[in-house]
């Protein structure tokens, strides 16, 4: 089968009477992790100003609420989305409702996962595990289950080494792993960042258990799906990242919008060619590229 061509547009604008639904990344797309990119804004004022409905989605291992608060911090007002959905928040739902039978339908694996569980990653993230009534232990030894939500600042954030010690200790015990985050990177003001899909796939590799949470898996585009209440071939997913917002596009049964503006820059800058080539080679078919989040 022949691959689609990926139609190159300046901005949103291009496509905009296509679409009345958007599912939209944060990290990449709207914000690098400290500030918003030029012209975002702007951009999800006129796609709301055009009467769109958008739904952010994104793989942060954190509640919606405390994402929603750090995007007021960083000049992302309430009224520019009409819902939220995250990594952290889709887990947060599916770890308090896990007695419920229709929960269950979706993660079977809940039923047996214990209370206990080995945190790696930061205490920024604690907010997750708020009224979930999971222990928090030190070892693995002691650990139903690991609860990974990435890197945190002790043992730094850009090399995978220093949390090599935990993983094997995890993986001799048969741990399953939850990863409440499946980006293996991400560019931070510039700087590039190891996430928690890296140490989930690391995991794999020691023969681990991973349950994975968020894009590119279609189960965490069902909620976002109810809030935009949109028709799916009139909705579009916009995103940076080929395996988490391009597949997960493909998976939830939408369009996608590629934004090179985000963790592909580096690698393929504005151009169009390697952009079909690094598409191509991953089996995915965007409808359009922007160059970023702009109209």
């Amino acid at each position: 089968m022949t691959a689609r061509r990926i139609e190159r547009l300046s901005g949103v604008s291009g496509l905009a009477n296509r679409y009345d639904g958007y599912i939209v990344d944060l990290w990449g797309c709207v914000h690098d992790g400290v500030r918003p990119y030029p012209g975002a804004i702007a951009c999800l004022q006129a796609l709301k100003s055009a009467g769109k409905r958008i739904v952010l989605l994104s793989n942060a291992p954190r509640p919606a609420p405390v994402v929603q608060a750090q995007l007021r911090d960083m000049g992302v007002e309430d009224a520019l989305y009409d819902g939220l959905m995250t990594s952290g928040e889709f887990t947060r739902r599916l770890l308090l409702s896990r007695d419920q039978d229709a929960t269950l339908a979706i993660a079977p694996w809940l039923a047996s996962l214990g209370t206990k569980t080995l945190h790696i990653g930061g205490d920024h993230d604690l907010a997750l595990f708020e009224e979930l009534g999971l222990e928090l232990v030190e070892t693995p030894e002691e650990a139903d289950f690991v609860m990974n939500t990435g890197p945190d600042e002790r043992r730094g954030k850009t090399e995978f080494e220093p949390y090599v010690a935990a993983l094997d200790a995890a993986a001799a015990r048969g741990l399953p792993m939850i990863c409440a985050n499946p980006d293996m990177e991400v560019i931070r003001d510039g700087k590039r960042l190891i996430c928690a899909g890296l140490l989930a796939k690391i995991y794999e590799q020691k023969n681990g258990l991973v349950h994975w949470i968020g894009k590119p898996f279609a189960a965490v585009y069902e909620p976002v799906l109810a809030m935009l209440d949109t028709p799916r071939d009139r909705v579009i997913g916009v995103g940076d990242a080929l395996a988490t917002d391009v597949r997960g596009a493909a998976a939830a049964g939408v369009d996608a919008l590629w934004v090179l503006g985000g963790i592909h820059k580096e690698k393929l800058g504005d151009d169009p060619a390697l952009a079909q080539a690094e598409a191509d080679a991953q089996g995915l078919s965007p409808v359009a590229s922007v160059p970023g989040l702009v109209w």
